[in-house]
């Protein structure tokens, strides 16, 4: 039997002793590999719906958690703060967000810009800023309520994978051995599940890195976030509690690990001279980090017994701040086929239930990847013909109240139809 621990606030499950038989039975319902956000929401999802869980990680989330391992903040649009208000997550982080109420989005040299008011769609923030590390210590704090559906594996990577009639069997690297109906690849961008399924995928490298940082501001930000575009990528600067704002700033590959490497007087002024004063004096309070950016698009969402959510799906560039979100997004409509699946007596990972979660995700994916792959490159670059369209289309967005509604919509994950978490009922 494999080896495992038991959702529980403090204290592991024993080790069986090595003469132990394995059980005939599966594991669980699911075996989700990766306990990143994506991972640990999903197995909040399936266990409030009544459906077990295993997790497979190489570290254990909860020490990563108590170790500061993730000291990334991430975009929540309105959708997915329903989602994990209905999940019951959301409560013990709200105070420590920070809400984005509007935002204005500029091409740098231009005095023209686009702004997106959250009062032009209703009275709810057009979504939140959340410490990754905090969220995830909310995830699993409400995970050791559900001890009885969600088992935490001891630290290990998959080796093998292997589909029999009626069930996917995982093997890990240590020799352990795990089964369930459904395998869920939760592991990023670099998916060994995916791998293991046989599922292909296409990598685009932007030769561009995004350098992180908390920085502290002398003005107020107001709740509003800021996109501005240069020619090396986009600059975000996105409200925290207070004065003070998480920097996302793009750059080609080269300059970016040139900045992340100066000092913080100097890169404060830096930043000052392509953002420019309107929040005063800057000061950088890290700690700072560089993620190198690429598009990572897997060939299918799903193979037999087999299914991809968030970046092993795919992982988009952060021009628009929405990565995450489509990974809630896959979330939500996963977690609602297999609830309705197994309220009806069907297998949860048979190939029906499979294809109808890849059908009511494909428009949306593909539909983000094209437009955030087409914004990367229409917008990193400094060709003057291109130059003026972009500016030309900010003014044309900026003047048509319905295109801008639009896109306030978009931000915020409302439009079309929605599955039910993500509008804020229960799965």
């Amino acid at each position: 039997m494999a080896s495992t621990s038991r959702a529980r606030p403090t204290g592991d499950t024993p080790a069986p002793d090595a003469g132990t038989q394995r059980a005939a039975g599966p594991d669980a319902d699911t075996l989700i590999v990766g306990a990143g956000l994506s991972g640990l929401t999903l197995t909040l999802a399936l266990a409030e719906a009544g459906l077990s869980s295993v997790i497979v990680d190489r570290v254990d989330p909860r020490a990563a958690v108590a170790g500061r391992a993730d000291i990334r903040t991430t975009a929540i649009s309105l959708s997915s703060r329903r989602l994990f208000t209905v999940l019951g997550a959301w409560q013990a982080v709200a105070d420590g967000t920070g809400p984005i109420h509007d935002i204005r989005v500029s091409d740098a040299g231009s005095s023209r810009y686009l702004h997106y008011d959250h009062s032009a769609v209703g009275d709810e923030p057009m979504g939140h800023i959340v410490d990754n590390g905090a969220l995830k210590a909310s995830l699993l704090a409400r995970l050791v309520e559900h001890s009885d559906l969600v088992t935490f594996a001891e630290p290990g990577s998959a080796a093998a994978l292997d589909v029999t009639a009626g069930r996917a069997t995982l093997t890990l690297e240590d020799g352990r051995v795990l089964s369930a109906p459904l395998v869920v690849a939760a592991d990023g961008r670099g998916s060994r599940v995916r791998a293991l399924a046989g599922i292909r995928h296409t990598t685009v490298d932007y030769h561009q890195t995004a350098v992180v940082d908390t920085i502290a501001h002398a003005e107020s930000h107001h709740n509003l976030a800021h996109e501005r575009f240069l020619p090396g990528g986009p600059l975000a600067l996105l409200p925290l509690q207070g004065n003070r704002s998480a920097l996302v700033w793009t750059e080609r590959t080269a300059v970016a690990e040139r900045i992340a490497q100066l000092d913080d007087a100097s890169f404060a002024a830096a930043l000052e001279e392509r953002f420019g004063d309107s929040l005063g004096r800057m000061t950088p309070v890290g700690p700072r980090r560089v993620y190198p950016l690429t598009l990572t698009l897997a060939e299918s969402g799903i193979a037999e017994r087999v299914a991809l959510v968030g970046d092993a799906f795919h992982a988009l560039h952060p021009i628009a701040g929405q990565g995450f979100n489509v990974g809630v997004r896959d979330i939500a409509v996963l977690a609602e086929v297999l609830a309705d699946a197994s309220r009806l007596g069907l297998d949860i990972g048979g190939a029906p239930v499979l294809r109808d979660y890849q059908r009511r995700r494909r428009f949306d994916i593909m539909t983000m990847v094209a437009s955030t792959d087409g914004l990367t490159r229409l917008f990193s670059n400094d060709i003057a013909p291109v130059r003026s369209a972009r500016r030309i289309g900010l003014s044309i967005v900026e003047r048509v109240p319905a295109f801008k509604r639009a896109a306030i919509r978009h931000a915020m994950g409302t439009l079309g139809t929605l599955p039910r978490l993500l509008r804020g009922e229960p799965v």
